[in-house]
């Protein structure tokens, strides 16, 4: 069951991320049902809800990643559709959605130093096919580096940075993938209440900047990005597998 905030439902499917869920869940166990969203370009919805109402489930169906969740030995399955930019997603791989995804945990390559992590997302070519030199790519790199206020911190091993820096490195990792949406799970549950005080509004600004639709799970009202773009899961009891 949910509660779709008022202006979640939009019919047109022109611009930013569409969702509609018919039902979402395993064979014996639908998490979630009858719920339809829409993130417009540069706005950042936040889904909210008890353990287990299936708020990381959503972000999998639209990261295109449900195949890796279960509920005990059941695969999850989503009857509904994912639309991007006008572009249906629902049965395409992870990699070709355009969807990036930040978790809790910074999830850093801890083989490579922090410029490696940010230069293993930078395209190797742009939307038109053409190759990026390596000077091009680097330099894209050392923007991040600014950006993220790590400036002079690339040959750094992941491993000694604080929890703060590390998830500035994992955001700006995800956004040099240039992304067409992103995907926010739980990303500040890990820090201290004064470091996510401070990495919140950096994190907003940022993704609102590059003018794409985000979802955020959080549990914590401290993390909504805008209170008129809220939505609450409930957990459902139903356990039919014929419920759409």
């Amino acid at each position: 069951m949910t509660d779709t905030p008022q202006d979640a439902v939009h019919h047109g499917m022109n611009d930013g991320l569409h969702v509609h869920i018919e039902r979402l869940g395993s064979a014996r166990h639908a998490l979630v049902s009858g719920l339809r969203l829409h993130v417009p370009p540069g706005e950042i919805l936040t889904l909210m809800g008890p353990s287990g109402c299936g708020k990381s489930s959503v972000l999998a169906a639209i990261a295109g990643t449900l195949a890796s969740v279960s509920e005990g030995l059941q695969p999850l399955q989503l009857q509904g559709s994912v639309q991007l930019n006008g572009r249906e997603l629902s049965h395409l791989s992870t990699h070709q959605r355009g969807v990036g995804l930040v978790f809790q945990d910074a999830l850093l390559f801890p083989h490579m130093s922090v410029a490696e992590n940010l230069l293993f997302a930078v395209p190797v070519s742009d939307a038109s096919g053409n190759k990026g030199s390596t000077a091009q790519r680097q330099a894209r790199v050392q923007q991040a580096l600014q950006e993220a206020e790590l400036s002079g911190m690339g040959e750094r091993d992941p491993s000694t940075l604080s929890g703060g820096q590390r998830a500035r490195v994992a955001l700006m990792r995800a956004l040099l993938a240039e992304p067409q949406a992103l995907l926010l799970d739980e990303p500040f549950s890990k820090l201290d209440a004064a470091l996510r005080a401070q990495l919140r509004p950096w994190v907003f600004a940022h993704v609102r900047e590059r003018r794409i639709p985000v979802v955020l799970v959080t549990h914590d009202e401290q993390d909504v990005a805008d209170p008129q773009r809220v939505l609450h899961l409930r957990a459902t009891a139903e356990e039919s597998p014929n419920h759409v």
